[in-house]
């Protein structure tokens, strides 16, 4: 048996901590002989309000016992974190979570589309804004720019558009480039996709190119809002490739700004599809492939008549209205429009009308046609007034049909000019209307730049000659005739219609370098 004895301590004269030392200054618990030191339960009272006292000094809230000095600190960590609740932490959602979410949302905006009727069916798989708030605030900034539900449900696409990051930066550009606001609804309407674009990488590349084809800077915002879609061209594909083969054809380098200022759909023309094709179809009509290139320079909207739908049977069409094959490259050169407008129903009405008032025949009507194919386009009602002027002037129906046959610009002339070279023929030349007759295309000559100074001069030299022999002539040639001593015989006159050789003579400098805006192309669009 094992006796313990207990030695009694009334009044401690020391204390056992030290006041000097850290708080919580006490370590684990140590092994004591119970033999070594024996403290009575009333010292241990006074001890642990001691120690309690000073914990609080410390800052802790916990009364620190006896047992609580036995804890190490792992354990003092795990029982404070065992008496913390999860709700006080923020609870991360799972992945699963944030798909129902997200489910959920896109719902939401595909109901709000429907309800304004826009079909979302083709937005799967788009980004799209995470609240119908957001959407809401995209649609209506395409409303401000004019697109109606109708337009966004032709490219829904465009709703995956962020206004800040996406549809402000791009109308901003076109904007300072000088695209006039007024356009940019039929800009967008045309060409939505340029909202996708992204202004350095995509647009500021094509307008550089637009400028390295010398069209002006000022012609740039013209150019797109005209074709909108150039901005969606690669540099290296189709754009290059049309621009070189022009040239290659013919079409002067300083031309091509020009071309495509006023028909920047060339860019996007395929050469072996399009392009290649047209140029070897109007060669095979008889027209040299210069002659191509500079009708290209001219009118460069006639790249756009489709051929086989279009070009190909207006020229059958010509044909079985009497114009011989042999003329079909004149009646193109002079008048390349005819290629693309709505021709069958033109040429029956007019030569059936042409008929009725002055008696031309099918032949008749056929040498109208390559002498001024224009005639086809020539308002009933014009002529009408051109028919009764030459009628009032005395001529027969027979006389005004030769006329007309024999010179078509009669029913095109301002009637008023007609009537004052007519008055000068009669009261002061007193010819003949059989002159007029013989040569009609007297009424096309200025009165007072050639009429008048020519007959003076044949008068004091007393030559008596022809009309076409007066007229029929440069001012040059008129200078060395009236330099002949004697006029024994009639010089060849020189037929004055149009020749396919005009449009391959030399051009100036000014006509290299300049261009006028062609309005033609709008009436046969």
């Amino acid at each position: 048996m094992k006796i313990t004895s207990y030695a009694s301590l009334t009044r401690p004269s020391f204390l056992l901590f030290h006041p000097e030392l850290p708080a919580l200054a006490f370590h684990g618990p140590q092994l004591v002989s119970t033999s070594s030191l024996c403290i009575s339960s009333n010292c241990m009272k006074r001890c642990g309000l001691v120690m309690k006292i000073h914990s609080s000094v410390a800052g802790r809230t916990r009364s620190t016992t006896g047992k609580g000095l036995s804890l190490s600190k792992g354990d003092k960590y795990n029982r404070e974190r065992s008496e913390v609740t999860p709700s006080s932490f923020y609870t991360h959602p799972t992945l699963l979570e944030m798909k129902n979410e997200r489910i959920a949302n896109r719902a939401l905006v595909y109901e709000f589309l429907r309800g304004i009727g826009i079909v979302p069916d083709e937005l799967d798989g788009l980004e799209l804004p995470v609240t119908a708030e957001v959407m809401r605030e995209r649609v209506d900034f395409l409303h401000k720019l004019g697109l109606t539900v109708e337009d966004i449900n032709n490219y829904p696409l465009v709703l995956g558009c962020s206004v800040k990051k996406n549809m402000v930066p791009v109308l901003d550009f076109l904007g300072k480039l000088g695209v006039r606001k007024s356009t940019f609804t039929e800009f967008l309407r045309r060409y939505p996709q340029v909202l996708h674009a992204s202004v350095v990488v995509d647009l500021q590349p094509v307008v550089k190119y637009l400028q390295g084809m010398d069209i002006k800077p000022n012609d740039i915002p013209r150019v797109l809002e005209r074709y909108p879609e150039v901005l969606g061209f690669k540099l290296e594909g189709t754009m290059s490739t049309s621009v070189a083969y022009l040239v290659g054809i013919g079409v002067a380098r300083r031309e091509i700004g020009g071309v495509l200022t006023r028909y920047p759909e060339i860019l996007g023309m395929r050469v072996g599809r399009v392009i290649k094709p047209f140029v070897e179809y109007l060669g095979s009509l008889g027209i040299p492939c210069l002659a191509v290139a500079r009708l290209i320079e001219k009118r460069p909207h006639i790249l756009g008549f489709e051929l086989n739908e279009r070009v190909k049977p207006n020229v059958k069409l010509l044909l079985e209205c009497n114009v011989r094959r042999t003329s079909l490259a004149n009646v193109i050169a002079q008048y390349p429009e005819i290629m693309g407008i709505d021709l069958e129903a033109k040429l029956l009405n007019q030569r059936s009308f042409l008929n009725s008032i002055i008696e031309t025949s099918p032949e008749d009507f056929g040498r109208i046609m390559e002498k001024m194919p224009q005639s086809v386009s020539i308002s009933e009602k014009a002529i009408v007034k051109h028919v009764n002027f030459l009628k009032e002037c005395g001529f027969s129906v027979e006389q005004v049909k030769k006329m007309v046959v024999g010179c078509p610009q009669l029913l095109a002339l301002n009637v008023d000019i007609m009537k004052l070279s007519f008055d000068y023929f009669k009261s002061v030349m007193g010819r003949p209307l059989d002159d007029l007759v013989a040569f009609p295309a007297y009424f096309t000559y200025g009165l007072e730049s050639t009429i008048k100074p020519r007959h003076k001069m044949i008068v004091r030299k007393g030559v008596k000659c022809s009309l076409a022999w007066l007229l029929n002539c440069s001012d040059e040639k008129f200078e060395d005739r009236m330099k002949y001593d004697s006029i024994d015989l009639e010089e060849m006159e020189v037929d004055s219609s149009f020749h396919l050789e005009n449009l391959m003579k030399p051009r100036s400098e000014e006509s290299e370098s300049e261009y006028e805006e062609d309005d033609s192309d709008s009436e046969c669009a």
